[in-house]
């Protein structure tokens, strides 16, 4: 084969390896929101905020969400990382163009992932108050 033909090719291949973790990143943001607001937020991860809240967290990892407020009952809700469509997209390409090692880049950072549902809505309920029976 002649070698000026052979190095694009190459140089193609490298430059197309790792494709969601160039155009996606290993992190994305993840958006929590209640009703009603300004609800304490906690993250698995150590983050804390009010809602509306805004986390930059990385994709792969599964978090889980503590919400409380007081006058409300408090919800803990785990929030899973799949393959996303652009994740997944560039994954398949990867694969397509022959980039084995840009799908193993990919997996490794986490960039094929993201977090589902995002953003992530929470209705709080109520604590209903006991009312004294009267003798």
């Amino acid at each position: 084969m002649n070698p000026a033909r052979l190095l694009p090719a190459l140089l193609g291949l490298v430059l197309l390896t790792g494709c969601a973790s160039i155009t996606r990143g290993s992190k994305e943001v993840f958006v929590v929101d209640s009703v009603p607001q300004d609800a304490d937020v906690r993250l698995s991860t150590g983050m804390v905020g009010k809602t509306p809240a805004s986390f930059q967290v990385p994709r792969s990892d599964t978090l889980t969400v503590f919400i409380s407020k007081p006058g409300y009952k408090d919800r803990t809700i785990i929030v899973a990382a799949e393959i996303g469509g652009g994740g997944g997209a560039a994954m398949a390409g990867n694969v397509f163009v022959g980039g084995i090692i840009g799908a193993g880049i990919d997996a490794g950072t986490g960039a094929m992932y993201e977090h589902k549902p995002n953003p992530l809505m929470v209705t709080l309920e109520k604590v209903e108050v006991a009312t004294p029976v009267k003798p």
